[in-house]
């Protein structure tokens, strides 16, 4: 059986593009299979805590030795970890904020990209320390631009700090497959805009009928 956690960052909740997107994938994911498992969570209206210098202290204790106190500190972390470990699939919606993710999401990334739990660091291994612990998750970002260009090699390449950004932390998620949808053109609110959001419509329905489909192989296998 197949557990989606579904993530959503924006701040908007009636007018947003990326709850839309992922709304939608839920709901094609239903119709291909309604005994999927779906976890939620939504860091646009209820954003994770920060980290601070006490998190920072506890995460790096030995947990046999953590206090009570500092065992409430990571217990949010724990919480938002645990759903990561259930996952199959994991659904980012998110807007560009200025450029790159909204506070929120980036709160949840530095929560569940936690030494000892989803990557390990040893000097042993030279220059590259760091390994992810889990693995053979699939990521789907889907994404919102105000302006656009930002895909490869195009003009606006060199600002794309959002999908960019999830791309480099995924492997510390597990994640080993990539998929991505966006809209662009909304500040515009142009033809182009229009045509934006039918193709990602579009190739949302496209891109759950594969997964879906895969992962029933997987699971009959």
């Amino acid at each position: 059986m197949t557990t989606i956690l579904r993530l959503d960052a924006s701040a908007r909740k009636a007018r947003s593009l990326t709850r839309t997107l992922s709304t939608s994938f839920i709901n094609h994911w239903l119709e291909a299979d309604p005994t999927v498992r779906i976890i939620e969570r939504d860091v646009g209206t209820n954003p994770p805590s920060f980290i601070t210098e006490d998190w920072i202290a506890a995460v790096f204790a030995d947990p046999a030795d953590l206090t009570p106190d500092q065992q409430a500190l990571v217990a949010e972390s724990d919480e938002l970890i645990e759903e990561v470990e259930r996952a199959d699939i994991i659904v980012i919606a998110s807007p560009m904020y200025n450029y790159g993710m909204p506070a929120h999401l980036k709160a949840w990334v530095d929560q569940v990209v936690r030494i000892n739990r989803t990557f390990t660091f040893d000097l042993a291994r030279g220059d590259q320390p760091l390994r992810p612990i889990l693995s053979g998750k699939t990521l789907v970002s889907l994404t919102s631009w105000g302006e656009f260009g930002f895909g490869r090699g195009e003009a606006n390449e060199h600002a794309n700090h959002l999908t960019t950004h999830l791309q480099t932390v995924s492997k510390y998620l597990g994640v080993d497959d990539i998929h991505h949808i966006g809209i662009e053109y909304q500040e515009f609110g142009d033809e182009r805009f229009a045509a934006s959001k039918a193709k990602a419509s579009a190739d949302l329905q496209m891109m759950v009928s594969r997964l879906a489909s895969r992962a029933a192989d997987q699971s009959a296998a």
